[in-house]
């Protein structure tokens, strides 16, 4: 029996194929003719989508830079999928190029297998994770995907069939990813508990703090006029150092809100946040928070992404409570024993001195190469802390307390599904003989539960003591010098936060939380 009559679907498709390559080989565009071998050029090596990704990162805001991050992530995997397994399964020689025009073929034909679509995986996949995060940017940047596509078929180096291949393994790579690591609209945190809070039609009684610290004052303009154009009655407060410390101008803020009825709005990156927080709990007033600094962790996991959506939030005055991270000094050289609060995390250990590291490289070199620079020197210099943990000696590399349960990729805290769940999520990363090499690999291949290294707990509350002198520790993002002894609890539901009502908020259902395990005693 011959091949034909064996195999009469595979054929049927591969003639089809072969004459939608022919159909496409037959049309002139006088535009098309330079425009698309161009733009096949440009997405070698993912080149142009490295550079959509660094243009969003830097324009596009928090959202963007999720976006970016999704979208490079989806690309890599399909990159992986297609050149590991794709194109060692299926080897199918190129078209050939009798009725392509010669205008049209690529300076440099390429000699790998035809089938998949290396390129037109990673346009659909880096799309793909593009649109995850930020629908908008995922469908301006479709119709780039798209040519990116095409062109395959255009420049005779794909039939059809070999882009669309690579096209569905692509959206497959970027959901892949998803499941791995769910977007934001995926986890929405949960509507509860309600606050009642006064709805603020125009904004009247509320006064907003702007950091112009946080973003630089471009990035920052459109967020001040989308406000004003929102609530036109809101006091905008532009913060300036002449005006004193940034805490001392929001407790003032917050006490003329109390007056009014109203509420404390901040523009900012979390450490201002966190200032803005402590203040809207000395006036007991309601916290109205704008994303407006690098990572917005806060305002992310509160729903909150946009100027548009607090403003909303504000105006229909829907609230929820939200707890409260303490740190309380039990012993200080200065005798201070004020406690300081977080409402995302706390830390000892190498994490301070790696926030210190990258503050300091980061107006030099850009924030993501001094992270990593950072990381490179911590894990070549740096000496674990020897520090008493509810009452038992550790040696650590560091100590991880999150307000609120965090779920993880790797060993990474991501995103919290609930804010007000009375729970301190600590994480302990232990010395030991090459710790920290283990911690890393384990974390890689998603075994960190299974390392003695590791150990995760959720107490309400966790004493520290025997601090070094020179010990610092972190809280949202600021890194002050850490007294000798401190007890670490919460503040169960003690802050009134605006935020979107559920049905504003895009997404499905929250996943579990996940099992952080038991906090293991190792010597």
């Amino acid at each position: 029996m011959s091949d034909r009559a064996r195999h009469p679907i595979r054929n049927l498709l591969r003639a089809a194929d072969q004459s939608l390559f022919q159909s496409v080989a037959a049309r002139e565009g006088p535009a098309a003719e330079t425009v698309l071998p161009s733009l096949s050029r440009s997405a070698n090596h993912g080149l142009l989508w490295g550079g959509v990704a660094l243009g969003m990162w830097a324009l596009a805001g928090a959202r963007g830079r999720r976006a970016a991050v999704r979208g490079v992530t989806s690309l890599a995997l399909a990159s992986v999928t297609v050149n590991t397994i794709g194109k060692r399964s299926v080897g199918r020689a190129r078209p050939a190029l009798d009725a392509v025009p010669v205008v049209r073929p690529l300076p440099r034909r390429p000699f790998t297998s035809s089938f998949p679509s290396g390129h037109a995986a990673s346009a659909a996949a880096f799309v793909s994770g593009v649109a995850q995060e930020s629908p908008r940017w995922g469908a301006a940047l479709a119709p780039l995907a798209a040519s990116v596509a095409f062109s395959r078929v255009y420049t005779g180096v794909h039939y059809p069939g070999d882009v669309l291949a690579g096209a569905a393994l692509g959206v497959g790579a970027a959901y892949a990813v998803r499941g791995m690591v769910p977007s934001r609209s995926q986890m929405p945190p949960p509507a509860r508990p309600r606050a009642d809070v006064p709805a603020l039609p125009e904004g009247e009684g509320l006064v907003v703090v702007v950091n112009p610290s946080s973003g630089s004052q471009p990035q920052l303009a459109d967020p001040i006029k989308q406000l004003r154009t929102m609530l036109p009655q809101a006091q905008v407060v532009l913060y300036d150092e002449e005006a004193g410390p940034l805490p001392k101008v929001l407790a003032k803020a917050a006490r003329e809100a109390a007056n009014r009825g109203g509420a404390l709005g901040v523009c900012g990156g979390d450490g201002t946040v966190n200032a803005a927080a402590t203040a809207a709990l000395t006036a007991d007033v309601p916290l109205m928070v704008l994303p407006g600094g690098t990572f917005n962790h806060f305002a992310a996991d509160l729903g909150v992404d946009t100027v548009a959506d607090a403003c909303t939030a504000v105006m229909q005055g829907s609230a929820v409570r939200t707890d409260v991270g303490r740190i309380r000094p039990l012993r200080t050289t200065d005798g201070g024993t004020e406690p300081a609060y977080f409402l995302n995390t706390f830390s000892i250990g190498v994490y301070p001195e790696l926030v210190r590291l990258r503050e300091r490289w980061a107006p030099r070199i850009g924030g993501p190469p001094a992270t990593l620079l950072g990381v490179a020197r911590i894990l070549r210099q740096s000496a674990p802390m020897q520090v008493e943990v509810n009452g038992h000696r550790r040696s650590l590399w560091l100590l991880f307390a999150g307000n609120g349960l965090y779920r993880s990729v790797g060993i990474a805290p991501v995103r919290r599904h609930d804010l007000a769940d009375g729970m301190l999520d600590v994480r302990v990363a232990h010395a030991g003989r090459f710790a920290r090499t283990r911690l890393l690999a384990a974390a890689c291949v998603g075994r960190l539960a299974r390392t003695p290294f590791y150990a995760a707990a959720t107490p309400k509350r966790l004493l520290i003591s025997g601090l070094p002198e020179e010990a610092c520790m972190a809280y949202d993002g600021e890194v002050t010098d850490a007294p000798s002894a401190l007890l670490l609890d919460k503040l169960a539901e003690a802050l009134t936060v605006y935020r979107p009502t559920s049905d504003d908020i895009p997404g499905s259902s929250l996943t579990a939380p996940m099992d952080t395990g038991r906090l293991r005693e190792t010597s």
